[in-house]
């Protein structure tokens, strides 16, 4: 509007030059028209000017305060279902050490691998669930899993390989067949204060903080504390014995080779109840007992990273946990993420990410890293939220592979999984053929992914979603501000399109999303700024001659520098 108006300003200018006559009244109009036309020029001038320092001053502002936060794209692996070695059905470590090269082979040249470069192994311990989040040995690997040695052998191969082995540990409850808890059961036993028992008729709060029901199970004349279900007894974390124990058990694995953790129901520790959930100093006492796990770790291995999954939506509500942790989950940024794919709408993402940025750094000492995600193990997975589109999952893909942090992919995601609860039917057997093959997990049936093509369908398809995922995190791996940089907005004047800015000390890049199914333009706020289409993964993509509009092409993505 403003570039319109200062045309018809000097537009009038020229009419009035041309339609000059000799009169002293039009010599006086004329000059009156021409100071006029000449002080709104001026005054726009001025105005733009001033926008554009505004502009310099924000850009200034987030260039001295950068917070970098170098980050491994991860994969989330359901051991059970991913790939079998000795022909059983069930999945195991010796199959994951079969298939790190699809994960990453650890030679930057090629691009037929995946690039990614941390593993998160759901549990691995001993279990009587196929699900292993009701563990009873947390000293060993489930039998139908593996051996002690073939865990230390898959951490190796994956070092090799630049990849980093996390795994679950399960802190707030064991499984009811664990020998503590069947200890526990006689009153006399020293374990029984390993976990809350109470007398049957003592007056209780039933409201449960993981969901419904009872927390409290019966047996005989007395109860126990089980949130989540009554195979899965809360630990008591207010025991010093019950305290040290998980602290050697973190240390025992570290020193094992694995390189940090996921903390199951970090929340729920000391907050059970609904109105534990809301009193703080329950609260405190979590991050008390969790900065004294990360002091047992650090004993051990000072740069183990520990993530935790804090089921929030609420940045405020992560916060005080990255005080302990070096992540939480993004439940609600991976909520956003889907939903806009599922909307093709854009949003302003650079505003919103950081400034939940400028909270967990204040709380973390800046030490924080995030942890985006689309879907996980508990949740629909995300091609079934797109009811199937792969158009807008490939657009997730490339929101998630796009903002800071250390992104996380659902074994799967990569080849377009379906799955929708019961939890069963979201952890289905990944498809590594078209037919029948060697390593193909056979535990359970599929149910939601008889038409998904698999990983050997989309190998050597350009076009396929597994190739747009190792497009993305190769655009990641090889940009040091994908990888490693801070975010900051960018003014967008097209609701289809997300942009934003990623940036280090050495390194600024903008980052373009089309949302949308059709072509879009945006305007580019100064054309000396990002004038270079870095990298882009649609064909379309230009600057046009004015220097300030750009063309992205449906679904497409666009780095500028």
């Amino acid at each position: 509007m403003k570039r319109l108006q200062h045309v018809t300003g000097w537009l009038a200018v020229f009419i009035l030059v041309v339609l000059a006559g000799c009169s002293d009244t039009q010599n006086a109009v004329q000059n009156e028209a021409l100071n006029e036309a000449q002080n709104e020029a001026q005054n726009e001038a001025q105005s733009e000017s001033s926008a554009a320092e505004e502009s310099a001053k924000a850009d200034a502002s987030v260039r001295s305060h950068i917070d970098e936060q170098p980050s491994n794209v991860y994969y989330e692996i359901f051991v059970r279902s991913f790939y079998d070695s000795n022909g059983d059905g069930i999945g195991d470590l010796n199959g994951i050490i079969e298939k790190l090269d699809y994960l990453n082979d650890g030679d930057p040249d090629t691009d037929t691998d995946l690039g990614i470069e941390g593993i998160w192994l759901m549990p691995i311990n001993p279990s009587p669930s196929y699900h292993g989040y009701d563990v009873t040995d947390y000293y060993d690997i489930h039998p139908e899993y593996g051996t002690l040695e073939d865990f230390k052998r898959l951490t190796e191969e994956a070092q090799k390989r630049g990849i980093k082995v996390i795994m679950d540990l399960v802190v707030n409850h064991s499984s009811s067949q664990h020998p503590w808890f069947i200890e526990s059961m006689n009153p006399d036993s020293p374990y029984r204060s390993w976990y809350t028992w109470k007398p049957e008729d003592e007056a209780v709060d039933i409201t449960n903080a993981a969901g419904s029901g009872n927390p409290w199970k019966t047996v005989g004349d007395s109860k126990y504390l089980g949130i989540f279900w009554e195979g899965m007894p809360d630990l008591n974390l207010d025991n010093p014995e019950v305290r040290a124990e998980m602290i050697k058990i973190g240390q025992f694995w570290l020193e094992l080779g694995v390189d940090g953790f996921r903390l199951d129901a970090a929340k729920h520790i000391f907050q059970n109840t609904q109105s534990e959930v809301k009193n703080e100093k329950m609260l405190a006492k979590n991050i008390e007992w969790w900065n004294e796990f990360r002091a047992g770790m650090n004993e051990a291995n000072p740069e183990a990273y520990i993530v935790g999954e804090i089921w929030e939506n609420s940045p405020v509500l992560i916060a005080p946990y990255l005080e302990p942790f070096d992540s939480g989950f993004n439940f609600g940024l991976a909520e956003t993420l889907v939903d806009m794919a599922n909307n093709e709408r854009g949003a302003d993402l650079g505003f919103s990410i950081a400034r939940a940025y400028n909270l967990f750094e204040k709380t973390s000492g800046g030490r924080f890293i995030d942890a985006p995600f689309l879907t996980n193990h508990d949740q629909q997975r995300v091609m079934s939220t797109l009811n199937g589109n792969v158009d807008r999952a490939q657009i997730a893909a490339s929101l998630l592979l796009t903002v800071p942090g250390n992104p996380f992919i659902y074994y799967g995601e990569e080849i377009g999984m379906l799955g929708m609860k019961p939890d069963e039917f979201i952890r289905e057997p990944m498809l590594w053929y078209e037919a029948t093959g060697a390593g193909q997990t056979t535990w359970e049936p599929t149910r939601h992914n008889q038409d998904t093509p698999s990983v050997e369908l989309q190998m050597n398809d350009p076009e396929s979603l597994l190739s747009h995922y190792r497009t993305m995190i190769r655009w990641r791996n090889e940009t040091t501000a994908l990888r490693n940089g801070s975010i900051a907005d960018y003014p967008s004047d097209n609701d289809k399109v997300t942009v934003f800015i990623r940036m280090t000390n050495e390194e600024r890049v903008l980052v373009v999303h089309n949302m949308s199914g059709e072509e879009q333009k945006l305007t580019l706020r100064d054309r000396n700024e990002f004038g270079n289409i870095l990298l882009s993964n649609k064909s379309g993509s230009a600057i046009e001659q004015d220097g300030i509009t750009l063309t992205i092409p449906p679904y497409g993505s666009i780095v500028l520098q």
